[in-house]
């Protein structure tokens, strides 16, 4: 047989039974896990749902601009996304991780259909669609973990940057060790995930690509194509985020504006 095996609303009824078997070890453990289960497998069905219904017309009309609307409303999606994840924040972080993610998802996706694939058409929906998901899904981990990083630091190591400053240092030369700490923060996941690839699992995109036909080897080249594409945009991505963040709280004055982080509002 060759080609992907069809899949039924049957089929995922059947794959489910394996969610209502933990269901019933998290009441008989009482685990406390049931309700988040059953909200988050909802929330995937429907979420999932809705994006196929939304990508069939995308990829039927021949057009740029539903492919570039569709990815714009991802990046802000992302950007909402990673700042909502974050404990602590500050003024215009929303605006910044945005852009930080317009930059790093966008510019990544583009070099990738435009240099890498070399395809007839760079907004070709079966291409930069999914490349902007994937990206875009692993950089906003990145973005919301160094930018707590550097914004908890900064407030743990007041009194050193403060010295630094009133020694005639830069705003840039102050916070160097916090940016390159919240970088490597930002950065630790998918170095991680790069590590273990192969040896202690299969990614999903290249077990997707296998059971859809494609020829193992070729499978491999596109996982390893999408993995340097995402450690890029997340190196990028988090890099212009804790940047963007480290000169709001450190102005241009050369002063240490603690006053402008705030924490998240518990609910």
């Amino acid at each position: 047989m060759t080609g992907p095996v069809h899949l039924g609303p049957t089929d995922l009824l059947l794959a489910s039974v394996l969610l209502l078997v933990f269901g019933a070890i998290s009441v008989g453990w009482r685990l406390g896990l049931e309700k988040l289960l059953a909200i988050a497998t909802l929330r995937a069905t429907v979420q999932l749902g809705v994006l196929g219904l939304v990508l069939v017309p995308i990829f039927a009309v021949d057009r740029a601009w539903p492919v570039v609307l569709w990815c714009c409303l991802m990046v802000l999606m992302a950007g909402r996304e990673s700042v909502a994840r974050t404990k602590h924040r500050h003024p215009g972080m929303l605006w910044g991780a945005i852009g930080s993610m317009a930059i790093s998802g966008g510019g990544t996706a583009l070099f990738a259909t435009l240099v890498v694939l070399d395809v007839e058409t760079w907004w070709a929906p079966r291409y930069l669609v999914p490349l902007v998901g994937m990206i875009l899904g692993n950089a906003l981990s990145g973005v919301s973990l160094g930018l707590d990083q550097a914004l908890s630091t900064l407030k743990q190591h007041r009194h050193t940057v403060e010295a630094l400053l009133a020694l005639g240092a830069t705003r840039r030369e102050a916070t160097r060790d916090i940016a390159r700490e919240a970088i490597r923060t930002g950065m630790t996941p998918i170095l991680n995930a790069m590590s273990a690839v192969g040896l202690v699992s299969i990614p999903g995109m290249m077990t997707g690509q296998i059971l859809g036909g494609t020829e193992p080897m070729q499978a491999a080249r596109y996982q390893l194509l999408i993995l340097f594409l995402i450690a890029g945009a997340v190196a990028m991505g988090t890099t212009l985020s804790v940047g963007v963040a480290l000169r709001v709280i450190v102005d241009e004055h050369h002063r240490l504006r603690l006053e402008r982080i705030t924490e998240r509002k518990k609910r």
